[in-house]
């Protein structure tokens, strides 16, 4: 196999925020958003770090070493090396104009041999093709016994950030794309069994069309049901729409240098783009899709059981507290 001669391109930045904030001297800090996005930084990071550290909270794969993680479990981090940046990619949670910002930025997508410069001229279906982003999971296939070794080089010394939001809400998003929506893969592969298993349907429409047509629609209370039902994860893992973070993203074993989340989202990314030095290139791109909103939580887990809710709460336990989201008291009290 070949070993890469491409560059490196590391940029020493600090190695993390906090080391930023206490050595500064903010007598010349002229722009008060950026203090305060800075100390909402720290104050995220340490979050993560204290329970990550906190041998009382545990949670599956918790302490497991990078070394340990599955080369197929790292299929959501996207490398940049020109710029020196990683991205965990959280889908429900801006990927899809993450994934384009990083299509920019890596130039791994030419449109009429030219790289995108606009991340809102990068159709759609190229933003999620997997052959568009250089993963560490990709690395074994260019670098072979090399690839570790190599990640562990770039989490040191590149700028490694992902977005979050409330656990719940991503959920509720989640089902609302995938099920609400005619999508012709979920339907085939998710609808058609939740259907058949929580709603005792027997012979079902072959085409998401005519299911709807139908109206065989799967119910959010089915969808939980089968997040719930044991024999889920024993056929394969959560598909990445809902499945946790701490699963995607690993972040007790990588030392993230920036949190973003996706009800601070326009700030957290005018923020970032500013922190790796390529705000003069390019803009995050606005969006104004129907977003789900979290006031929306107590209506659409109304009509699920309290006990559903409870058992939800702890298969999502990890999200919450590690991204410094409030435990949803009000859906788990009767």
């Amino acid at each position: 196999f070949v070993f890469s001669t491409e560059p490196l391109h590391v940029e020493m930045r600090p190695r993390n925020l906090e080391e930023n904030v206490r050595g500064y001297d903010w007598s010349t800090h002229k722009d008060r958003n950026s203090l305060d996005q800075e100390k909402l930084q720290v104050e995220r990071q340490r979050t993560l770090r204290e329970f990550c550290a906190n041998s009382s909270f545990t949670f599956p794969t918790k302490d497991r070493s990078f070394d340990d993680i599955p080369n197929y479990e790292l299929n959501h981090l996207i490398v940049d090396d020109r710029h020196g940046v990683i991205y965990c990619y959280v889908p429900k949670v801006a990927c899809t104009n993450w994934k384009r910002v990083m299509i920019v930025l890596s130039e791994s997508l030419l449109d009429q041999g030219v790289p995108y410069r606009n991340p809102l001229n990068i159709p759609r279906e190229h933003v999620h093709n997997t052959s568009t982003h250089l993963t560490f999971n990709k690395f074994w296939r260019r670098y072979g016994k090399f690839s570790r070794h190599l990640m562990k080089i770039k989490l040191k010394k590149y700028t490694k950030f992902l977005f979050v939001r409330d656990p719940f809400v991503r959920l509720i998003s989640a089902f609302r794309s995938k099920f609400e929506l005619e999508n012709e893969e979920f339907y085939r592969r998710f609808a058609i069994p939740m259907l058949k298993l929580y709603s005792n349907h027997t012979n079902l429409p072959t085409s998401v069309s005519e299911a709807f047509g139908a109206g065989l629609k799967v119910s959010f209370s089915d969808f939980i049901q089968y997040l719930l039902d044991p024999r889920t994860e024993k056929m394969a893992p959560f598909n990445e729409h809902w499945r946790q973070v701490y699963r995607l993203c690993h972040p007790c074993q990588i030392d993230y240098d920036f949190i973003g989340k996706l009800e601070t989202l326009d700030e957290d990314a005018a923020y970032l783009l500013q922190l790796l030095k390529v705000d003069r290139l390019l803009r995050f791109p606005p969006s104004y899709r129907n977003r789900t909103a979290s006031s929306w939580e107590d209506n659409w887990f109304a009509k699920i059981p309290l006990a559903w809710r409870q058992q939800l709460y702890k298969l999502y336990e990890a999200d919450f507290v590690l991204f410094g989201y409030p435990k949803p008291e009000n859906l788990l009290k009767d």
